[in-house]
């Protein structure tokens, strides 16, 4: 989200371990936009293996076995849009499993805005206006809430799903990054000072439980080491 930013994207690409990392873009929840497909290539293709795979549109001369690609990426990318398009999309051509089977293989999984929200088990989008709460993948067992400084909507949206009986969760603002392990979360990074997260949990009294997260800032000059 952050042009000229790369910060985020090469803390991604470092964890494969790889001097040039196989990298596969999801592009669904944008309908598969030309220009976000273009950007991707520009900011990736030098620093990996880029390619990307397309479910709205047949690519000419492609004949990509969905399966077979994803699995054989060492880290999957999945950009915003519509999360609940998107997801629907998925579950028509039988992405949802594969991406469950590449997570199960140790394929890093990772994504902004949507690309965000559909690893957890519930999600809050605001992309179609009204805030509303999306099943996703269920990879994760927890909610997430995204943008959570930009749109103040999706923070009170958020604090009134979890009072109803939404699970609890991490909720990002712009610039900060969710890094889970199996399904805990090891660590929060972020692009830029001021970017944060929370632990976000509806109490039994009714209100809402909101606890700020250690966030290492990968813009600081002098960095400590990572702890576990």
């Amino acid at each position: 989200m952050e042009a000229g930013n790369r910060l985020l994207d090469d803390y991604g690409l470092a964890l494969t371990g790889e001097q040039r990392p196989r990298v596969c873009f999801l592009p669904t929840a944008s309908g598969d936009a030309d220009h976000y497909v273009v950007r991707f290539y520009q900011h990736f293709g030098p620093h990996a293996e880029a390619s990307h795979l397309s479910l709205f549109r047949r690519e000419r001369g492609c004949r990509l076995d969905p399966r077979e690609h994803l699995l054989a990426q060492d880290l999957i990318y999945v950009g915003g849009g519509s999360v609940i398009s998107m997801l629907a999309v998925w579950r028509a051509h039988g992405i949802d499993a594969i991406l469950r089977e590449a997570w199960a293989r140790g394929v890093i999984l990772c994504g902004l805005s949507a690309g965000s929200l559909c690893w957890f088990a519930q999600g809050l989008s605001a992309f179609h206006g009204e805030v509303a709460v999306v099943e996703g993948l269920g990879l994760l067992p927890w909610s997430n809430a995204v943008h959570y400084d930009s749109d103040l909507a999706r923070r009170a949206g958020f604090h009134a799903a979890l009072t109803a009986g939404m699970r609890p969760g991490y909720a990002a603002t712009d610039g900060a990054a969710l890094h889970f392990e199996g399904t805990e979360l090891a660590r929060v990074v972020s692009s830029r000072a001021g970017a944060c997260a929370f632990r976000v949990d509806a109490a039994p009294t009714g209100d809402v439980a909101e606890t700020e997260l250690a966030v290492r800032n990968l813009a600081a000059p002098t960095l400590a080491p990572l702890a576990g």
